[in-house]
């Protein structure tokens, strides 16, 4: 690390603490040459590996221009977009690989997009699962009906007593 004062090619780490966030490393930094003080924030690379086999840096923009095709004409914001692909980014980085491929991405977006609205969510996973007939819509319908019902009984139980 170059100190930006006098270009003094190595600096000494002072103090390290985790961001908010966890996402990220605050560094303070002191240079032995002319003993100005700065900090450093340091954050973990993720890639993803493209259809076509090109490498690019993951974009939580690139989830949330995806996610807002599905999304037109439906009450969703930018802000649940926003938190949408914050949740995708964490459940990627949290498989503590550097590269993902985007397959792994559509998934990890499948499960917020399925909270957040699930008419995007049968737009996206149409588009995402190359649906190609009725029978495609019908079955992942199906399952949405049967998670509903699923989570109507759940917790009857305790209305008993």
């Amino acid at each position: 690390m170059h100190c930006p004062f006098c270009r003094h090619p190595d600096s000494r780490v002072i103090d390290s603490r985790t961001s908010d966030d966890g996402l990220s490393i605050r560094r303070r930094r002191q240079c032995p040459q002319c003993g100005g003080r700065f900090s450093t924030i340091e954050t973990a690379s993720l890639n993803v590996i493209k259809r076509s086999g090109v490498i690019e840096p993951f974009s939580r923009e690139k989830v949330m221009s995806g996610v807002r095709k599905a999304c037109q004409g439906r009450p969703v914001t930018d802000g649940d977009l926003a938190v949408l692909a914050q949740k995708v980014e964490e459940t990627v980085r949290q498989t503590g690989a550097s590269q993902v491929d985007t397959n792994e991405i559509g998934l990890a977006i499948l499960g917020p997009l399925r909270e957040l609205d699930e008419v995007a969510y049968l737009r996206f996973a149409s588009v995402y699962q190359a649906f190609e007939s009725l029978e495609d819509f019908e079955a992942a319908i199906a399952l949405l009906r049967a998670d509903h019902a699923y989570a109507g009984t759940a917790g009857d139980d305790d209305a008993d007593g």
